[in-house]
């Protein structure tokens, strides 16, 4: 292939490959010139063009396939537009010969085809240049189109076309001639070509004027024609020429205007032209008459569905400011159309009618305008409704007996049902935005709507109820006030029967939207409902004329209410299976004795009100399955085993009665087959035989004339086979009226009033309104679905017999009907054959598979191809279900032979698609025999130009086989491939079903390859370059479904190899597609941005921008791309507002997502003013939002506030020129979705994001750099946007990105103000955007929503000002007395669990503002009374308090409510730990409910209570702890409580118990929750609440009460501990860990208080010594600790478990596993420091809890791990600080040596032992070690000191340890560290002044020698550090201090040591001066101590000085000097060393 690669064509290489790759290199290189071309240099070009001219057309006449001559013409064209042009005529002339040549063989063909392509081409690209040439080229192609076969003919029209907008206005002259010849093809019998004349008469009309104005008429008649018996392209294709020559007609283009003199039609004419094709079809005006003679022909559907298109496109062309300005003519036209009788001649064919005008409504106005102009529109469309509604009360006052007025009523029933549908799905898409329309008293909507449920007919009354559940569900606000409005005129109006029937639908629709409303309906409303259903069907029987409407309505609200799901049906069950049982006769003699009596009329009502139960019965089980227990199935199987006994009798009740019976007992089948397809089948087997007589009787017609098929073959049959059934379209925009041209019986009929009971249920998936089919249809439906269901459980005797039957049943019909009974037969076999899957059960022993095989072969080769599919299928199928290699051989043996001999096109099809789905059920492994025989056939069949059918069928079974085979298709891939790639090069493009089937092929070929794809070797370059040049192929083809599959096929490979896959040419490529009119090709294009925008996001939006820029820069108008500078996310954008389909729209979302993630933070500003665009839209309602302010003008505030609301609303507005329709809301509350995300993200990035100073420093510096701080002037504005717009989701939206932005910025600082946040300058925004979320009309969950903002905006600490907070605050002051109103105080809107959930979100939000209130007292309370300080500090202090709270700021607001709120919060907290019991104890609930709950919604109040309970019990814990559990407030409590009882029954008993039973509920409450809670925190609760738990019980237990009662209840503390050792266990984050040491701390205090009281009560009744109760404490005497009743055990566990954790080393098992690695010791993280720290402090309190024997049986552990943490974390620091771990286990050791344990007798003998055995574990800790060259001596030093400080008693004497402690003591005084020498002359000066001397004495004979020694040395080497200097003080001063501790008469000997040492410090007078500072320090310290020395011991001086007269001479001249310099100076000397001689490093914690 890259032989391909150069600017002339490589014939050598050319001549070289095989006859057959040439084609496919000839593609390749122009392909490569095609790119070239426009790249190269113009001089480059020209030198070659010659050369290059002749190989291109020479290329001409070597028969080129349509691919291949589509580019060869293009570059052709190309070259001569970039070279010379002389050559270009004779190149013209050339192409004109071969189109004049009169061969006619198939093989000159495609040279003709080529010539006519390249004439094409010359005249689009090159135009006016080729001057006069053109009539004569265009007389040449008009002569040959009246020869040419079809693929001429098109082509032919294409040039034509090309050649026409080539020369645009010039070519006049030959325009009627164009047109006179290709009208007369519109009617062509190839749809390709009538596809190609559309298209060229569309490019026709541009210019000729006579078609829209002379000729219009003539143009539409030809367009209707032409839509006779189309298929869907034609019918696109011939709408567009038709809807858009009608716009021109309208308002023509002004060029042409210009140009001649022109009539305009009116806009009354052109409706009324393509009125008459919708009305009267194709056949002209002529012979209409003839046609209604003979029964008055309906028109075609095509025509009508076509027509339908026409009038989309032509209200599209005119726009949506044209639609606006005329809407109401547009409505008031297709509302006539739908009200004409020949619209409506029978009742499908009306409801084929009613779709195609719903169709025009919704396409038009739900696209074309935006929410402002959609509501105006409503208006238009109420005033439609009213005014019908007027006439028909007219016609009922009038109407005797005149059939005029029947008539009137029913026409105006079909507007009325288009009307209301449109009406409600508008407002159903407007959702909330829709209120101004609602709420408009002049236009009076609901009052219309609801006026028409009282329309005589019931299709109308339908439409209105569902009209009313699309407002309840878009604004749900007003669902329980239209219940009740529809109670009320059902009670009043009982004796209507259009009013029973009427409002009864409208309930049940309301009931029925009700799941879509996530706040509900008041519970009672369900009581309600039942009461009323209840009522009509008592009533039923006492008034015949209401008889009917009254049963029917009773049922249908009963099954409205199942939808209420269990919680409400539950209490009503009982009544129901009553109501159940009573319906159905009782028993067999019942049933007979019923049969004799009654007249027709009581039969009609019994079976419809059977129906209707059975029909609320089906409405139960599939809504309330939880309820379905053993008993209620039994219980309801009675009245189901009644209705299959009456089943049998109903045709013998008919005879008597009457056939108009029929239908309700059509109906009563229908509910029953529906209720038993959902229920188990093991509960009706007994019933079988009769249910499966009835079943197959049905869907094989034999009671049935009608033949009737069934509507779910299309979903029993495999989505891909959609290509083989043409006429089942694939999904397009347009399948609600093309569903109406499918073959099967009422095809795409649904109606509502063909099922009332659809009008309640869940509407299926990607349907905007239930359209259940006719009820014939329906039955047969139900009837092969509950088949399906119950075939797997039906004995292989009767299996046979069915399938012997259906054989039966087909050879004896005959024609159209043995077409219908097949079709029913096959659907109901693949439902059984599915249902044997579903079960994995088999089909049974040999004769039952021969039967099935022989039923399934015998559709195989059936003309129709739906059939032949269905029997592929059931093979396939079956061989799934037989799964046994012998009977799958035999099969595909059967095909493989049918395949070798048949020539007929049907069984080569049918027999193919069978080896397909062979191994497309069987899988690769299953059929891998067979692999190679299918392949080769398949293969061959293929190539089978003859038949394009048989090619699209064998290409389609082939593309399942790769798809299933695998890998082990890997050897067939390379013939496979070429086969498709020729194919894909001959095939004409008319045939876009085999294109298709090779996209689908090519896509399964590079799956199976898969990865390989990257590889370089030269086979698989060869594989990938073959599939790119495939894709290539499609990419370019005209068709939208082969182009979507090119795309999925380079998604394939971009996902395998994405280097190899071009960006730069397929991102323009999609971006193209994103705009095409077909909705599989944009889905395509969608799902590829998203694989693309998930690794090279911004290679893509690069791309998407430079394909936006070439755009703009060429004038090349073919591509409409709307990317502007917001380049393509702004079109994503924008798709969103106008798609509708659901994959497509989440695919959209993702794509944005993956963009946004890896884009916003780099391009900030660019998402954050996309969003802002988005969100600015939203003004166009804010007018609404002014006028509703101005109307509550009561409150002066709301006008100060009204500058935040107007400050926004000024966005956007500036340009009004877009035509497009501003974002709607769901596009609004995407992009408020996406600024969280943005906030998120910039969040993980960078901490500048959120620091104002760092990012203005940062923009200084890179002024391109973005940060998200510089833009919280728009985030706030965009927050504000969304949280005050009409849309309640925008809303919540809003406060969500209001609440992100409070919790992110709160801390930022403003630079310019220091000591001030820059949130606070946005207070008045903050308030303006919460205030309307506290209206009284505003839905819970928005106020719960605004709750928490709130909190997080007071707890912020943003504001300073208590006067600024107080609007906020005001805001939730208001809301708690909404709470304290008890129950059911305020009139109900939503469920009761709505109000709990907006009760529950005020009490967390106060909590949480109580907990922030409570931190900053005590923060305030902790600050030390600042002493006055020296003046540099004060300035400081001023800084940062100058606006500081004063300390007990946000408690001022909080306390006023306290009193309340502390109760409102011990209620919420009882009610949450009831929720919490478990199931078995759902018995001791309280029977009404709790304080806010009630017991109806109890499943979804515990959702609520989850969700708010953390914060409460953290504050309730702070009121308890701050008040001492209430002790105040218990004393007023009995005579406040303000409650009526029956809310707070718990409150009412407190007044009676006492202040302890009161603590002790209260605890009990508390720990209780906490305990549940911390047991099993559920993995999805947020960290915060395991942190709010924990942090109450640490505040909880500062306070006496509850220590007192944990301490005295010691199971209840070891269950604590136990619990909190789980949550350790389970949860990671160090600030939990953190925090349960901190609850470990306070419960260990607690117990350690109890003891000493016990010991103190103790010891007062002794008198004795308070020491001396050895039994005291845990352990008693024995010393055993019991695990689970022992704190101490607990607690030991628990701790030891957190040391491990941060300290693995501690573990000795670790050490002895052969695989660990020694680890050096090393610095822990700061966290885990303090966290170990407080560990090994609380460890060391654990003794103190024991009794002495308890204490010796955990000292050792306790001390071994306290030694141990010191050992590990000892370790140097570069600032010489001591790590807290190592000062809290010095700290630990001393609390254990020193505890009053050491003078318990009963432990005499093992506390010496501990004690030596710990300090030899130090003392080897302690021993200097190579591995450890970091060790901290200091510490370890410190350490040995503190034992033998505190311990010295049972140390004395002990050699070992003795020598063991000189020794790393002589180690210290040796070590190189000055600072290890100072620290330990220090510890070594408190040895020697211990007041043992029996243990000081060893010490100093042992080291102050050496001591000595060390000084001495001094001399010599003088200090040359201060650390030096101290060392040497340091030791100076122990000899000072062993001098005054020696006796007298030693005295001498000791200052002989010391006095010469200092002397020989000094210096004398010449070195002073030139001497270093330290230097001289040291000689000032000698000099200072000396003469301090020499007066306190005068006698031993003077001795020891006269003894060496040269220290004498030395001391003096040291002496003279000094007195000699500056008495000043002397001064500064003298306060200098005693500033020096202070030890410069101090230990944090003085242990001494």
């Amino acid at each position: 292939m890259e032989l391909a690669h150069s600017l002339l064509l490589n014939e050598d290489a050319l001549a070289q490959i095989t006859e057959a790759k040439r084609p496919v290199f000839i593609f390749e290189w122009l392909r490569f010139l095609d790119k070239v071309l426009v790249a190269a240099n113009k001089v480059d070009v020209k030198e070659k063009q010659k050369k290059l001219v002749e190989q291109l057309t020479g290329l001409i006449s070597s028969a080129p396939g349509p691919p291949t001559r589509k580019l060869l013409a293009k570059n052709l064209a190309t070259l001569y537009s970039i070279g010379d042009t002389f050559t270009v005529f004779q190149t013209l002339d050339k192409c004109n010969e071969i189109i004049k040549s009169k061969d006619d063989t198939p093989a000159y063909l495609p040279t003709k085809l080529a010539a006519v392509a390249c004439v094409g081409a010359f005249y689009e690209k090159m135009g006016r240049m080729l001057g006069s040439s053109f009539p004569d080229t265009i007389n040449n192609l008009l002569k040959a189109l009246k020869s040419a076969e079809s693929q001429g003919r098109a082509e032919i029209l294409l040039s034509l076309q090309k050649v026409l907008n080539g020369l645009g206005g010039a070519a006049a002259s030959c325009h009627r001639d164009i047109y006179k010849n290709a009208r007369s093809l519109l009617t062509d019998r190839s749809m390709a070509v009538r596809c190609m004349v559309a298209k060229c008469l569309l490019e026709l009309q541009n210019e000729a004027v006579f078609m829209w104005t002379t000729e219009l008429e003539n143009v539409a008649t030809l367009c209707f024609k032409a839509l006779e018996g189309s298929n869907y392209g034609v019918r696109v294709a011939v709408a567009k020429l038709l809807g858009t020559v009608m716009a021109t007609a309208l308002m023509p283009k002004q060029a042409a205007v210009m140009r001649q003199n022109v009539k305009r039609a009116t806009l009354e004419e052109v409706l009324e032209l393509m009125a008459t094709g919708f009305l009267r079809g194709g056949s002209g005006f002529l012979k209409s008459g003839g046609e209604m003679l003979k029964g008055g022909g309906s028109v075609s559907r095509e025509v009508r569905v076509g027509i339908t298109q026409a009038y989309v496109v032509f209200v599209t062309t005119l726009g949506g400011q044209w639609l606006e300005r005329n809407f109401a003519t547009f409505l008031s036209h297709v509302l006539d159309l739908v009200s004409h009788p020949r619209a409506t001649q029978t009742h499908v064919e009306a409801v084929y009618s009613r779709r195609c005008v719903s169709f025009m409504l919704h396409a038009t106005l739900g696209g074309l305008l935006g929410e402002k102009a959609q509501i105006a529109a409503g208006k238009e469309i109420c005033q439609a409704i009213s005014k019908q509604m007027r006439a028909v009360a007219v016609v009922n006052d009038i109407s005797g007996e005149n059939k005029s007025g029947a008539a009137d009523v029913s026409a105006s029933q079909h507007v009325m049902v288009c009307a209301l549908k449109e009406l409600g799905s508008l407002v159903q898409s407007l959702s909330a935005t829709a209120s101004p329309l609602i709420q408009e008293p002049s236009i009076g909507l609901l009052e219309t709507v609801t006026s028409v449920l009282l329309h005589p007919s019931m299709a109308a009354r339908l439409a209105a109820a569902w009209c009313l559940r699309c407002v309840a569900v878009a604004l749900p606000y007003q669902l329980t006030p239209l219940l009740d409005r529809c109670v009320e005129r059902i009670n009043n109006l009982k004796n209507s029967p259009e009013a029973v029937s009427g409002y009864s639908f409208a309930m049940a629709a309301l009931l029925g939207g009700v799941h879509q409303c996530p706040l509900g309906i008041p519970h009672s409303k369900g009581k309600l409902v039942v009461s009323i259903a209840e009522d009509l069907l008592r009533t039923a029987a006492q008034n015949s004329r209401l008889s009917l409407q009254r049963t029917q309505a009773g049922w249908l609200l009963l099954g409205a209410l199942m939808t209420l799901g269990p919680s409400l049906v539950r209490y009503h069950l009982p009544k129901m299976l009553l109501l159940w049982r009573n319906v159905f006769p009782r028993s067999q003699k019942e049933l007979e004795a019923e049969k004799a009596r009654g007249d027709s009329f009581s039969w009609q009502v019994t079976l419809e009100g059977r129906a209707g139960a059975l029909c609320a019965m089906r409405s139960f089980v599939a809504h309330c399955p939880e309820l379905l227990t053993e008993d209620v199935i039994r219980r309801l199987m009675t009245p189901i085993e009644c209705a299959m006994t009456m089943m049998s009798h109903v045709p013998a009740i008919i005879k008597v009665h009457g056939a108009h019976l029929k239908a309700s007992a059509a109906m009563v089948r229908l509910r029953l087959y529906d209720i038993l397809a959902l229920l188990p089948p093991k509960t009706y087997e007994g019933s079988f035989n009769g249910l499966l007589r009835e079943l197959v009787a049905e869907f094989t017609l034999t009671d049935n004339s009608a033949n009737t098929t069934t509507s779910l073959l299309r979903s029993l049959c495999h989505y891909d086979d959609s290509v083989l059934m043409g006429s089942w379209l694939q999904e397009t925009d347009h399948k609600s009226i093309e569903d109406q041209l499918q073959p099967n019986s009422a095809s795409g009929s649904g109606a509502l009033e063909h099922d009332p009971s659809s009008i309640y249920l869940r509407i299926p998936v990607g349907e905007a309104i239930p359209g259940p089919l006719p009820l014939g249809v329906s039955v047969i439906d139900a009837s092969v679905a509950l088949f399906g269901v119950v075939f797997p459980h039906v004995s292989f005797k009767h299996r046979l017999q069915m399938l012997d039957h259906f054989a039966e049943c087909i050879k004896q019909a005959k024609g159209v009907r043995q077409q219908a009974v097949q079709l029913n037969i096959f659907t109901a076999v693949l439902s059984a054959l599915k249902g044997l899957a579903e079960n994995k059960s088999t089909l049974g022993p040999e004769e039952v598979r021969k039967s099935a095989l022989a039923l399934v072969m015998g559709a195989m080769d059936n003309p129709n191809p739906i059939l032949r599919c269905a029997a592929g299928e059931a093979l396939g199928r079956m061989a799934q279900v037989v799964g046994e290699a012998t009977f799958i051989a035999r099969m595909a043996q059967t095909s493989f032979d049918k395949l070798k001999s048949a020539r007929d096109v049907v069984s080569r099809t049918g027999h193919s698609l069978a080896l397909g789905c062979l191994h497309r059920y069987v899988g690769g492994i299953g059929s891998g025999q067979h692999l190679k025989t299918s392949v080769s056939i398949l293969l061959a069949l293929a190539q089978d130009g003859s038949s394009h059918e048989v090619q699209t069928w064998a290409l389609h079974s082939l593309a399942l086989i790769v798809d299933s085979s695998g890998p082990m298709y890997r050897g067939y891939v390379e013939p496979t491939l070429s086969l498709v790639l020729t194919l894909l090069l001959t095939v004409p493009p008319s045939h876009t079903e085999v294109h298709q089937c090779l996209g689908r092929c090519l896509g399964a070929l590079i799956t199976t390859v898969g990865p390989e794809l990257q590889g370089n070797g030269a086979t698989i370059s060869t594989i990938r370059s073959s599939c790119l040049v495939g894709c290539a192929i499609m990419q370019d083809h005209s068709d939208s479904l082969v182009q979507a599959a090119a795309i999925s096929c380079l998604q394939q490979l971009h996902m395998f190899a994405p280097r190899h896959v071009n960006l730069s040419s397929l991102v323009p490529c999609l971006c193209v597609h994103l705009c095409s009119s077909h909705l599989l090709l944009r889905r395509a294009a969608v799902a590829c941005l998203r694989q693309l925008a998930q690794r090279e996001a911004a290679e893509v939006c690069e791309y998407a921008m430079s394909l936006a820029r070439r755009a703009g820069d060429s004038k090349d108008t073919t591509i409409n791309l709307n990317i502007t500078e917001t380049g393509l996310e702004g079109v994503l954008f924008g798709m969103l507002d106008r798609e509708t389909d659901r994959k497509l729209c989440s695919d959209i979302h993702d794509t944005l997502g993956h963009m946004l993630s890896s884009l916003a933070v780099e391009k900030l500003s660019h998402w954050l003013k996309l969003c802002k665009d988005v969100l600015a839209a939203t003004t166009e309602v804010a007018v609404v939002v002014t006028f509703e302010v101005e109307k509550d003008e009561e409150d002066s505030e709301k006008k100060d506030e009204m500058d935040d609301d107007t400050m926004f609303t000024g966005l956007g507005e500036d340009d009004k020129s877009k035509p497009s329709v501003a974002p709607r809301w769901v596009t609004r509350v995407f992009a408020a979705d996406c600024l969280c995300r943005i906030i998120l993200l910039c969040e993980n990035a960078d901490k500048a994001h959120f620091d104002l100073a760092a990012a203005r420093s940062a923009q200084v510096k890179n002024p391109k750099g973005d940060l998200l701080v510089l833009h919280l002037s728009d985030l706030i504005r965009m927050a504000f946007m969304a949280a005050t717009d009409h849309s309640n989701q925008l809303r919540m939206a809003g406060l969500q990105a209001l609440e992100d932005i409070i919790k992110k910025f709160a801390s930022v600082p403003e630079p310019e103000f220091p000591g001030h946040v820059i949130l606070e300058q946005y207070q008045a925004n903050v308030g303006a955007a919460l205030r309307p979320a506290f209206s009284p009309d505003t839905p819970s969950d928005i106020t719960a929503k605004a709750c928490q903002v709130c909190s997080a905006w007071i707890g912020s600490g943003v504001v300073s000002d208590l006067n600024d907070l107080r609007r906020v605050h005001n805001l939730l002051v208001s809301s708690l007395d909404k709470v304290q109103a008890g129950k059911g105080s305020s009139s109900q809107l939503y469920s009761e669990s709505a109000t709990t959930m907006e009760k529950l979100a005020v009490l967390k939000a106060w909590a949480e503002v109580y907990v922030v209130a409570m931190k900053i007292k005590k923060e305030a309370e902790s600050k030390p009374a600042k002493p006055v300080r020296n003046v540099d500090d004060e300035e400081d202090e001023e800084d940062v308090g100058a606006d500081v709270l004063p300390p007990d700021s946000l408690i001022i607001l909080v306390q006023p409510e306290l009193p309340s709120l502390s109760r409102l919060w011990l209620a919420m907290l009882r009610d949450y730990a009831l929720l919490t019991l478990p199931a078995e104890f759902s018995s001791q609930l309280p029977p009404d409910g709790g304080a806010f709950y009630t017991p109806e919604t109890i499943d979804t109040a515990r959702i609520h209570y989850r969700s708010s309970w953390a914060p409460v019990l953290h504050a309730v814990a702070l009121w308890l702890s701050s008040t001492g559990f209430g002790a105040a407030e218990e004393k007023e409590e009995a005579p406040t409580a303000p409650y009526k009882t029956p809310n707070f029954p718990q409150e009412a008993l407190s007044a009676t118990k006492t202040f302890e039973e009161s603590v002790n509920d209260k605890m009990h409450l508390m720990l209780g929750v906490s305990i549940e809670f911390l047991c099993f925190p559920r993995p999805e609760e947020p960290i915060e609440h395991v942190m709010s738990c924990l942090w109450a019980l640490c505040t909880l237990l500062e306070s006496p009460c509850a220590k007192t009662h944990i301490a005295e209840d010691q199971l209840l503390a070891v269950e604590l501990l136990n619990v909190l050792h789980r949550l350790l266990l389970t949860r990671d984050p160090l600030a939990i860990q953190l925090q349960v040491t901190a609850v470990v701390q306070e419960t260990i205090r607690a117990a350690q208080d109890h003891l000493q009281r016990q010991k103190n009560s103790k010891g007062k009744e002794e008198g004795g010594e308070k020491d001396s109760q050895p039994g005291l404490g845990e352990g008693g005497d024995t010393g055993e600790l019991v695990p689970g009743k022992s704190l101490v055990f607990a607690a030991m566990e628990l701790l030891v478990f957190i040391l491990v954790r941060h300290l693995p080393q501690l573990n000795t098992r670790v050490k002895e596993s052969p695989s660990h690695a020694p680890l050096r010791p090393q610095r822990l993280p700061e966290e885990s420091a303090r966290l170990v720290a407080n560990t090994v402090s609380i460890l060391a309190e654990l003794p103190s809890l024991c009794s002495p024997a308890g204490s010796m049986t955990i000292l050792p552990t306790v001390v071994f791990l306290i030694t141990g943490v010191l050992r590990e974390t000892a370790v140097k620091t570069s600032d010489s600080s001591v790590p807290v771990t190592v000062s809290a286990a010095l700290q630990g050791i001393k609390t254990i040596i020193t505890s009053p344990l050491a003078r318990a007798e009963s432990i005499q003998t093992q506390w010496p032992c501990l004690v030596r055995s710990s300090l030899a574990s130090v003392l080897e800790y302690s021993q200097p070690d190579e591995s450890r060259p970091d060790m901290d001596e200091i510490s370890m030093l410190t350490a040995i000191t503190l034992f033998l400080l505190s311990a010295s008693s049972e140390l004395v004497g002990v050699t070992v340890l003795q020598k063991g402690c000189m020794e790393r003591f002589r180690n210290g005084l040796n070590s190189s560290d000055p600072g290890v020498q100072a620290r330990c002359y220090q510890l070594l000066l408190s040895v020697f002044q211990h007041s043992s001397r029996a243990l000081s004495t060893p010490y100093i004979h042992a080291l102050a020698p050496l001591m000595v020694e060390k000084l001495k040395a001094v001399e010599c080497s003088r200090p040359g550090t201060f650390a030096e200097l101290h060392a040497v003080q340091e030791g100076i001063r122990v000899l000072e201090n062993l001098v005054s501790m020696g006796e007298e008469q030693n005295r001498v000997q000791l200052l002989a040591l010391l006095v010469p040492t200092l002397i020989s410090y000094l210096l004398d007078d010449n070195a002073i001066s030139s001497a270093p500072q330290i230097s001289r320090g040291l000689h000032e310290f000698a000099l200072q101590n000396l003469m301090r020395i020499g007066p306190l011991y005068p006698a031993a001086f003077k001795i020891v000085i006269g003894a060496a007269p040269e220290l004498k001479t030395r001391l003096e001249s040291a002496i003279r000097a000094n007195q000699a310099s500056n008495k000043a100076k002397a001064a500064a000397r003298l306060a200098q060393p005693a500033v020096q001689a202070a030890p410069t490093i101090k230990l944090k914690t003085s242990f001494f």
